[in-house]
């Protein structure tokens, strides 16, 4: 059993779950990113189980789990369904961006499929940070439309001040670029609870 963290969601080891889930999720499985490096996937979630929860809970003052969990028809069908699960370390990047949001000083919005997305979603070709949970895609910052090169840049300059660590793709067109949002990341980061079983437990 994993005791209760302050987050009001129970906490899950995503190898307990059912097989629908972890055929879906792969927990603590190995996979590949872009430049063929290995990267293992988180195995510890939050279970939601249901929109209205989601739509209630603030992670930070200015971020609700809602907007870190928006997908579309491109998800695998588990996982727009509820329970769903999403990484612990979905709250990091909820503390990164409100962090981000109070540099800024106005509203900062996450596009459809910009926050959390599952391994098996229909736009990952390889390993992907917005997996663990610890990637944003923002299409507005304020009244900006962040969706060209000023605004990326202008954006991705506050953010590499403010966040120490993260990461923000460069302005540019193809594989590893953006050009019509800001999207930052804090790597492959995973969140192991305190009373989690040993590492290497099933490694």
């Amino acid at each position: 059993m994993i005791r209760q963290p302050s987050i009001p969601l129970r906490m899950v080891d995503g190898r307990e779950l059912e097989e629908e889930y972890r055929s879906v999720l792969r927990p603590g499985e190995l996979v590949r990113d872009r430049d063929g490096r290995t990267r293992r996937l988180p195995r510890y979630f939050y279970e939601v189980p249901s929109w209205d929860a989601a739509l209630s809970l603030q992670l930070t003052p200015h971020f609700g789990l809602w907007e870190l969990l928006d997908v579309d028809v491109r998800e695998t069908p588990v996982m727009r369904d509820f329970p769903r699960y999403v990484p612990c370390a979905i709250a990091l990047l909820a503390t990164h961006l409100e962090v981000f949001r109070q540099e800024v000083g106005t509203v900062v919005r996450v596009a459809a499929n910009g926050g959390y997305r599952s391994p098996a979603h229909g736009v990952n070709e390889h390993a992907s940070t917005h997996s663990w949970g610890t990637a944003a895609n923002i299409y507005l910052v304020g009244s900006d439309l962040v969706d060209d090169r000023e605004k990326i840049e202008k954006y991705g300059k506050i953010a590499r001040k403010v966040l120490p660590g993260i990461w923000a793709r460069p302005y540019g067109h193809g594989p590893g670029f953006t050009d019509d949002h800001l999207h930052l990341d804090l790597g492959f980061a995973t969140v192991v609870p305190h009373d989690a079983p040993d590492e290497e437990e099933g490694a």
